[in-house]
């Protein structure tokens, strides 16, 4: 994750058009969001600030907070790059919805138009929060909300994407969290020490297709180097990780590849999932 562009005491101290510079596309194609927190400051927090942004969108007009909910884009939808924030780009293409399959694209756009001629707005989410399972889920139950209940989930979502964006660029005291972080460690409890050497694999496994994330080999601790994911929120979704415990027992144990398939509903929460194995058998548990 790149370092902030900003302090907070700096944009505090900034003229109100640099502040809007620096802010006004947190905020998707709403740089008035900015101009109504500039004459707020100082803000003590990171936390604050964006606080008091939220507030000018929740104390705008209804016209103009509809059209500011209208004005983002739709998820999987082959729009003009031009039509795109930078921070949108980034986001959906972080999940791989600017390059949908043909089947893919064909759901999307069924659950967009459905969405759009319920709501009269798009669909949103905060993807960096998801996979893409996640998201088809999320889109099948929110089209049973109501028009109040769902410009609501609307509103919340908004209040997650901009968070994340907001801590990208500004650092400053009390931050919020906006990150997870999964990690493993081995135990060979049949020798009574930790398992080094262990190679481990883990696995988005979505409804069609499973994607490799990463790989690593536990150290001497019998712990990973580093995380497995950190720095950025765990995706809703489904995950496996896949140990090659044939190869550290020798060829001659029992077990070969030792899978543990769990689920993440935290984006911002610690998963620890540890393996407590023997030769013959094997155990875990969610630890944070």
């Amino acid at each position: 994750m790149t370092s902030p562009a900003q302090t907070l005491s700096g944009l505090n101290g900034l003229p109100a058009s640099s502040f809007v510079a620096a802010l006004g596309e947190v905020f998707e194609f709403a740089a008035w969001v900015a101009e109504a927190t500039a004459p707020g400051r100082p803000y003590p927090t990171v936390t604050a600030l964006h606080d008091a942004m939220m507030q000018a969108v929740r104390r705008a007009a209804p016209e103009r907070q509809l059209a500011f909910i209208g004005g983002h884009p739709e998820l999987g939808s082959r729009v003009k790059r031009a039509d795109l924030t930078d921070h949108s780009q980034s986001e959906q293409g972080g999940l791989g919805l600017d390059r949908l399959s043909a089947e893919e694209f064909e759901r999307f756009s069924r659950l967009n138009a459905a969405y759009r001629k319920k709501f009269g707005f798009p669909f949103i989410v905060c993807v960096r929060r998801h996979t893409r399972d996640s998201i088809l889920r999320q889109f099948e139950r929110r089209l049973a909300h109501d028009s109040e209940a769902e410009r609501e989930a609307a509103l919340h979502e908004i209040r997650l994407i901009t968070r994340l964006r907001l801590v990208a660029l500004v650092d400053g005291p009390s931050v919020p969290v906006t990150t997870g972080r999964l990690s493993t460690h081995v135990l060979d409890t049949d020798q009574g020490r930790p398992a080094s050497g262990v190679r481990i694999a883990l696995h988005e496994i979505g409804g069609s297709a499973r994607a490799l994330l990463k790989e690593a080999v536990t150290n001497a601790d019998g712990r990973t180097d580093a995380p497995l994911i950190a720095g950025e929120p765990l995706r809703i979704g489904t995950y496996e990780l896949t140990f090659h415990m044939g190869d550290y027992f020798g060829g001659t144990a029992f077990l070969d590849i030792v899978p543990i398939r769990f689920s993440i509903a935290e984006p911002e929460g610690h998963y620890h999932v540890p393996l407590l194995v023997t030769p013959w058998s094997y155990t875990t548990y969610r630890e944070s």
